[in-house]
């Protein structure tokens, strides 16, 4: 996995990172069906090449390196591979 999305993204789910992603490996869209009833977005971690576009675009700052991902949000690694299955 190399980037996950954390707490702030929770109730925002604001898609710039979608748009941004040259890879469509963040998920839910706005167009896909599960989209209302999760409470974020995250990210595929197989199919994330590691660019970093999406980090920059994310207006509350959630998206970070995994190695990077601050101990308080430590959790959400698993929780961005679980909606994957992984």
């Amino acid at each position: 996995m190399a980037y996950v999305i954390a707490e702030p993204c929770v109730n925002t789910k604001d898609t710039a990172c979608v748009d941004a992603c040259p890879v469509d490996c963040i998920h839910p869209r706005k167009d896909e069906p599960d989209f209302e009833i999760q409470e974020m977005l995250y990210i595929e971690p197989d199919e994330c090449i590691d660019c970093g576009a999406c980090v920059p675009v994310c207006p509350v700052s959630a998206i970070f390196p995994l190695d990077e991902l601050p101990d308080k949000w430590a959790d959400y690694a698993p929780r961005n591979a679980a909606y994957y299955g992984k």
